[in-house]
């Protein structure tokens, strides 16, 4: 028996450790030695470890070991299926999952630090027809493409590109794009896409993500390790401020009328917690209240603000997290289970730990939470016909 035991589970956060030359097959030809480095001088010690996995690949023994139980074993680029999509593959028969979302770790370096435009839109393309390289290997695994916005065309064509190559969701950083706020007219042909194409848009921990500022770091003690390796390596300091960026987009989405001019448009915010969704809800209604007799964009808006949210976006809620307590102030139909497979911020049996949780929320709600609202965020194109 699987790990799910049989049951119909989503994930709704993994990710591929990427490999030193992951982008290497897949850039354009003329980019080819212009993209900067996936890896610095830190993550060096991730060459040995990716060619002991894939020495293990070829010796029959060790591969049956590290298959055995990919959930509660190695994780990082150790990890089985880390980075080798028929390991992947396996690992879903072992896991059981129906589908698994896939994001990057550090894919997605290059096009964030590069200089030029032109550059940074090539690593983009190059990440994007990897990434649904690797989920071709299986129609469990769903790649979520990443665009950067700072060129509003470059960006719609790149999105074409990437939901063309077979990537079914598109993940955004949670920054001003383009230093403009998502709502701009300039995007809207982008949320029109995504409406007509049936694809959610995602905010994921990473690009955007608000940090423990560096000031604060100063406090005369040695930096303590973090959490995870790769772009994910967080301290306590961080993570309360996980959510601070998604509501401070969403806040914008809301605002400039982006959910009302597109109501079939939808998300979801991945890894970044849920425990804050409650009450950034209630916050946000009492301050359309407070502020709606003056201002005429909240006048002209159709829906309470938490009422766009209810129809559009889920949250998945970090492992431990009282997903009960969040189902019991907002009801079941915004929260999802994910893994962060192969990331350790996922633990090592993230199912039990929901399960455990959920006990006393009855059977419509978990499968609201396992189920329904990932198939729900992903869309009838994906699930339902």
């Amino acid at each position: 028996m699987s790990y799910c035991n049989g049951r119909t589970i989503h994930d709704a956060d993994s990710h591929v450790m990427e490999t030193r030359d992951w982008l290497v097959p897949f850039v354009d030809a003329a980019y080819a030695d212009k993209l900067p480095a996936l890896f610095d001088a830190k993550l060096a010690y991730v060459d040995d470890v990716v060619s002991a996995a894939r020495k293990r690949k070829v010796d029959a023994a060790a591969d049956v070991v590290a298959a055995k139980d990919p959930i509660g074993g190695p994780k990082g680029w150790a990890a089985y299926g880390a980075f080798d999509p028929e390991e992947r593959k396996r690992v879903l028969d072992t896991l059981g999952f129906a589908s698994q979302l896939v994001f990057p770790t550090v894919g997605i370096v290059a096009m964030r630090i590069a200089n030029e435009i032109q550059i940074k839109y090539a690593a983009c393309r190059a990440y994007n027809r990897a990434i649904a390289a690797f989920c071709r290997a299986d129609p469990r695994l769903i790649a979520a493409a990443y665009i950067q916005h700072d060129d509003a065309a470059l960006a719609l064509s790149c999105t074409r590109e990437a939901l063309d190559v077979g990537c079914r969701a598109v993940m955004l950083p949670s920054t001003a794009p383009g230093q403009r706020s998502p709502g701009h007219p300039v995007y809207d042909p982008f949320w029109a896409l995504l409406c007509e194409l049936d694809v959610p848009f995602l905010l994921h921990i990473g690009p955007g993500t608000l940090q423990q500022p560096q000031p604060f770091r100063d406090n005369g003690r040695a930096r303590a390790p973090g959490l995870g390796e790769g772009a994910e390596n967080l301290r306590f300091c961080d993570y309360p401020m996980l959510c601070v960026a998604p509501q401070i987009f969403l806040t914008a989405m809301i605002y400039d009328g982006v959910f009302m001019r597109f109501p079939t448009l939808r998300g979801g915010v991945i890894e970044s917690g849920a425990g804050w969704v409650p009450e950034f809800l209630r916050t946000l209604d009492f301050s359309y209240r407070v502020f709606g007799k003056s201002d005429p964009y909240l006048q002209v808006l159709d829906l309470l603000p938490s009422e766009y949210l209810r129809r559009a976006i889920k949250f998945t809620p970090s492992p431990g997290e009282d997903v009960n307590r969040l189902i019991r102030e907002t009801g079941s139909e915004l929260y999802m289970f994910s893994s962060d497979y192969p990331h350790p911020e996922g633990t090592n049996d993230p199912l039990r730990r929901f399960d455990d949780n959920l006990r006393d929320s009855g059977p419509l709600a978990q499968e609201r939470f396992f189920r329904r609202n990932f198939e729900e965020m992903m869309g009838a194109r994906v699930f339902m016909g």
